[in-house]
């Protein structure tokens, strides 16, 4: 395709809307996913550690 100013660049022959719109959830999902990915695995060890703090728990019992 060719342009022939940056207006008919930005509006990518009628279909402006759904190109920047694709673009901008993905740069969107590409910000967002190292944060939930970072918040998921503090999650996930905060479960491993009230689970063995559990286990530890309950193995004291068990010898008293």
């Amino acid at each position: 395709m060719q342009w022939h100013s940056v207006g008919e660049f930005f509006a990518m022959g009628g279909y402006a809307l759904y190109v920047w719109g694709s673009f901008g959830a993905c740069a969107l999902l590409m910000v967002a996913e190292p944060f939930l990915a970072r918040r998921r695995l503090i999650e996930v060890r905060r479960s491993l550690i009230r689970e063995r703090l559990a286990d530890e728990l309950e193995s004291q019992q068990r010898t008293r």
